[in-house]
């Protein structure tokens, strides 16, 4: 059967942030991590719908141990209070699961296109700020888990327009962004290495799993067409795509699992990979290229002045496996 959430380990004493923990995959998440004992810090854009979140959660696991906090990742300011309120506590795992999908072209409040902006940079900031809750000299290794997607094979870099002002397609815009979610996991990993950090960094995706997120792209969109692509969505999902409980899984598997290895990448094993028990998995090419992570890298922290306290990455490398598990666990 593979790993399922009945394998998570006992997660008593251990802190978890997760973004985007109001709705879908992350909500699920939280909910298991809080099932297992975690003290878990929601971070959500909307107080409203976290609230919401926290009462559907503790309806479900009475004793939760859950903390909301504000977090709008399209607002480096809002970033920057966040972790004003909760940087002197310790930080296990920390799940960049928050994003927004192929929407009509936007900006958030810091002038980024809100794809690049939310689902990248808001976490490159976001992780730069926590650096010091995740470093522990002892203990298991803090682990930082980066939500990317299946699309980020379509995905491609483009330095010379990254926020789509001189042209912008919303599918590609969300490649880009999830592209740039593996290459940040890769890079991470490899500055922990190099500084002998005891945290280590991993990339996982959902499959293709039935959310809220699916729709916002469309609902946001204008143009006859939008009730047709609507009710195509709605098919399509019922027929392929598995609950947000088990698109969870491979992020829970990452933020949990013993054996989980510092620069992989995780996703559903099932059909097509888009659903089924997680297992390692090799992203696409373009996700290993070590100088576009590094130039990555470079302009993230030149747009969100978010500086890393790790040394540039001497001759470390990821490598994209070449024999992996058909499950994990079972």
């Amino acid at each position: 059967m593979g790993w399922t959430a009945g394998d998570i380990p006992d997660q008593t004493e251990r802190t978890a942030v997760v973004t985007g923990a109001n709705s879908g995959i992350g909500l699920e998440t939280a909910r298991e991590l809080a099932r297992n004992g975690a003290t878990v810090v929601m971070a959500c854009r909307s107080e409203g719908r976290g609230r919401e979140a926290v009462r559907d959660i503790r309806d479900d696991v009475p004793d939760a141990d859950l903390r909301l906090e504000a977090c709008d990742l399209a607002d480096l300011e809002s970033v920057r209070a966040f972790v004003g309120r909760i940087a002197d506590e310790p930080i296990d795992a920390l799940i960049n699961n928050a994003g927004t999908m192929a929407i009509p072209r936007s900006e958030t409040e810091d002038g980024f296109e809100t794809q690049f902006g939310v689902n990248h940079l808001g976490h490159f900031a976001l992780t730069g700020l926590l650096l010091e809750s995740l470093a522990t000299d002892v203990g298991e290794p803090a682990r930082v888990v980066t939500v990317s997607s299946g699309l980020h094979e379509r995905g491609e870099i483009d330095f010379d327009d990254l926020h789509g002002e001189r042209s912008y397609d919303p599918w590609d815009a969300y490649g880009q962004s999830k592209l740039a979610n593996v290459l940040f996991a890769y890079e991470l990993e490899r500055r922990f290495r190099t500084a002998d950090t005891n945290a280590i960094s991993v990339a996982v995706h959902p499959g293709y799993a039935d959310t809220k997120l699916q729709y916002r792209g469309i609902e946001r969109a204008e143009g006859p067409g939008r009730w047709l692509r609507l009710a195509g969505r709605r098919v399509s999902n019922a027929v392929l795509a598995q609950s947000a409980e088990k698109g969870a899984l491979p992020t829970l598997y990452a933020a949990t699992a013993p054996d989980v290895e510092g620069g992989a990448y995780y996703g559903p094993g099932g059909l097509m990979n888009m659903r089924g028990a997680p297992e390692r998995q090799a992203s696409s090419e373009a996700s290993y290229d070590r100088e576009t992570a590094r130039r990555l890298w470079r302009v993230s922290a030149e747009l969100t002045g978010v500086r890393y306290d790790l040394p540039r990455p001497t001759a470390v490398e990821i490598e994209e496996p070449t024999d992996v598990e058909a499950d994990l666990g079972g």
